[in-house]
């Protein structure tokens, strides 16, 4: 464990120096949160019987989470596969899985201070008062991040090259960033668009996250949580079974 930690610490110090992370990952969601709060913050969410603050306030805890699992993990991993460094720390005494460990904590703790960042705006400044259970809406979010992170590191194992990593992240990252509800709130999609939106497991997420919130049932709870463990299990039995250090 101090292996880990020791090599998180390294690759938290890399993470600061990308922009791109703190950028995407933690400003953005705030921002857009601010942003929506002055526009239409007390008003109703289309006909939902909640206001788009409510919504928006749900929606965008999982854009940390996005941001780390399909344009974090899968492409450091993938860098460093291209870079052979992998391979080099099989001669050293922390190994390649130690090293994987490290990103991934490193992710998760970027996704929390995205979302502890929001909420602490939401709750200090906003006055948003949540209707669900702060314990379930926390478990439901390690769940959710926990399922994206498995899809993250199938993306790492079944990527050969950066190239292709960033081709594929690229494409799968912005289609669920702004179709899931994410950033731009799920109530205003027409319905053809919510049918397409509804098949990508990030937007099964943010329902889970709103129904939690909002303490009522938004599309299927059940079913969400069925989905999300269901890509858990998938998502890292094939990520173990594909991955190569080289």
């Amino acid at each position: 464990m101090n292996k880990i930690i020791s090599l998180a610490k390294v690759e938290g110090k890399l993470a600061i120096r990308s922009i791109d992370g703190i950028l995407f990952g933690i400003l953005m969601p705030l921002g857009v949160l601010l942003l929506t709060t002055m526009i239409a913050g007390n008003n109703q969410a289309g006909d939902a019987s909640y206001t788009f603050l409510d919504s928006s306030f749900s929606s965008l805890l999982v854009v940390g989470i996005c941001a780390t699992a399909f344009m974090g993990i899968p492409l450091t991993i993938c860098d460093y596969r291209d870079k052979k460094i992998l391979k080099h720390f099989f001669v050293t005494p922390a190994s390649p899985g130690h090293l994987i460990a490290a990103q991934v904590l490193v992710a998760m703790t970027t996704a929390i201070i995205s979302a502890g960042l929001l909420v602490f705006v939401s709750v200090v400044f906003l006055g948003y008062r949540m209707q669900g259970n702060w314990g379930l809406l926390i478990a439901s979010y390690f769940l959710i991040m926990i399922a994206m992170y498995s899809l993250g590191l199938l993306i790492a194992s079944l990527c050969k090259t950066i190239k292709i990593a960033n081709l594929v992240c690229s494409l799968i990252y912005f289609p669920v960033l702004f179709l899931s509800g994410a950033v731009i709130p799920f109530e205003l999609f027409p319905n053809g668009l919510k049918k397409i939106a509804n098949v990508l497991p990030l937007t099964q997420g943010v329902q889970l996250l709103k129904s939690v919130s909002l303490n009522q049932s938004v599309g299927n709870p059940l079913f969400v949580l069925l989905l999300l463990i269901v890509i858990t299990i998938v998502g890292f039995g094939l990520a173990v079974k594909f991955f190569r250090w080289e």
